[in-house]
């Protein structure tokens, strides 16, 4: 039976199956044709609102002539009916951008993150979230304030989870120095970010003022990487919320976007002496 509601994952899952179909040469007819199903099932399914197996996903591979194993294989580990994650009971209360930025985080095999003004959600403190929630227009009521909080906390589960993700942030000077919330919240930020970066699938680094050239840009930037590169992510904070970009030129781009920021930030060991020196300097 179909899903009410396609996820993001749902939705993508569909979308790269109609690639396969058109990069066959196939119309939507033709393939339910060879497949043996009606044309409304074929485009149920490329839109995810329709639960597909793993099997039937091989099969439409096939019949595709698609000859990447690995990609088959991802795809095949999308299938099955909808499965329920911590995020579903954040529907009701928040944008469903960031719920589905939680799921795709918790499947992602690894995460690259840069940003100018804000410190990466999944470093920041609750006191610092909560200062930076304060200030969103318009104004978000007490208790979307605290739905966005513990939705935002539960998103850093996946660097503490048994086997963490790796995580990559390229942090600008301009957010260490901000301030939000206060000298006592930034000071405690400060130190959380550097404690967090000593884990060991955990790497921060950060791009110092005055360097000679810096290829960044203003927009928070998520690179999420899938089970294999056809299936990254990129997702951009914008001022109307989340965006998610999945086109292999748009991957490229934000890779190279990412690249040339972490080419221009200092080593892992330099960013912590530095942030201790921002951090004494409040």
């Amino acid at each position: 039976m179909p899903p009410s509601t396609p996820t993001l994952r749902q939705q993508r899952l569909g979308a790269e199956l109609r690639k396969l179909r058109e990069q066959a040469g196939l119309s939507s007819s033709a393939a339910a044709g060879l497949l043996g199903v009606k044309q409304a099932q074929i485009s149920s399914i490329e839109a995810g609102r329709y639960a597909v197996s793993a099997d039937r996903v091989r099969t439409f591979a096939r019949t595709y002539s698609c000859a990447d194993p690995a990609l088959v294989d991802a795809l095949a580990a999308m299938t099955g009916g909808r499965t329920r994650g911590w995020w579903d009971e954040y529907r009701e209360h928040l944008p469903v951008g960031l719920i589905d930025l939680a799921e795709l985080e918790h499947y992602a095999t690894e995460l690259r993150v840069a940003l100018v003004i804000h410190i990466p959600a999944l470093l920041q403190t609750t006191d610092h979230a909560r200062a930076l929630f304060r200030g969103v227009f318009p104004p978000l009521q007490q208790y979307e304030i605290e739905h966005r909080l513990t939705h935002r906390i539960k998103r850093q589960g996946i660097l503490h989870r048994e086997e963490p993700t790796p995580y990559t942030a390229t942090i600008h000077e301009a957010a260490l120095r901000m301030g939000f919330g206060g000298r006592d919240v930034t000071a405690k930020q400060l130190r959380h970010i550097i404690d967090t970066s000593e884990l060991t699938h955990v790497t921060v680094r950060v791009v110092p003022f005055g360097g000679e050239s810096f290829h960044g840009t203003g927009q928070g930037i998520d690179y999420v990487a899938g089970a294999v590169r056809q299936l990254d992510t990129v997702q951009l904070d914008t001022h109307h919320g989340c965006e998610f970009l999945d086109g292999e030129a748009q991957l490229s781009k934000y890779r190279a976007v990412i690249d040339h920021m972490e080419a221009s930030a200092l080593t892992p060991e330099a960013s912590r002496d530095f942030i201790h020196r921002v951090a004494h300097d409040l």
